[in-house]
């Protein structure tokens, strides 16, 4: 695990903080920017949050625990994914985090930090994955209901 290795981008939604908020922990919207991914979670501090679907022929479940909660400002969670191809053991979970900051009335900032990796390969992936699925996030978000 390579704690020194971190992904960190922002990007501006134009939606409030309520908005943005809800499209970051309610599952209906994730499934909408997250490649059809169910998430089960109630976003607990100390409970469990689990991300499935199927990716390229291939069924997946990610899952860990969260680890903070300030209401429209910050999630925490641990993450592991069959995908890095470790076993599901602690010093093999990331920490998954989402900023959000107001800039105005109706545009949020919100920030997507990913820490720990298992590998450089992985890290590369986030790394160039990260500014799509911030589009997609800011596309999904924008164009919801509330």
């Amino acid at each position: 695990m390579d704690n020194d290795l971190i992904v960190s981008q922002s990007i501006d939604i134009n939606a409030s903080l309520s908005k943005v908020w809800n499209g970051l922990t309610h599952p209906e919207i994730i499934k909408e920017y997250l490649f059809g991914t169910e998430t089960v979670t109630d976003w607990k501090v100390g409970g469990k949050v689990l991300f499935r679907g199927e990716y390229k022929g291939q069924a997946y479940e990610d899952h860990g625990i969260v680890l903070e909660n300030e209401f429209q400002k910050r999630i925490t969670y641990s993450y592991w994914s069959s995908f890095t191809g470790t076993e599901d053991k602690p010093e093999n979970y990331s920490r998954v985090t989402y900023t959000l900051q107001p800039v105005s009335g109706e545009v949020t900032r919100f920030t997507w930090t990913t820490q720990g990796f298992t590998s450089r390969e992985g890290f590369e992936h986030s790394k160039n994955g990260m500014p799509g699925l911030l589009e997609k996030i800011r596309a999904v978000i924008e164009k919801s209901g509330s």
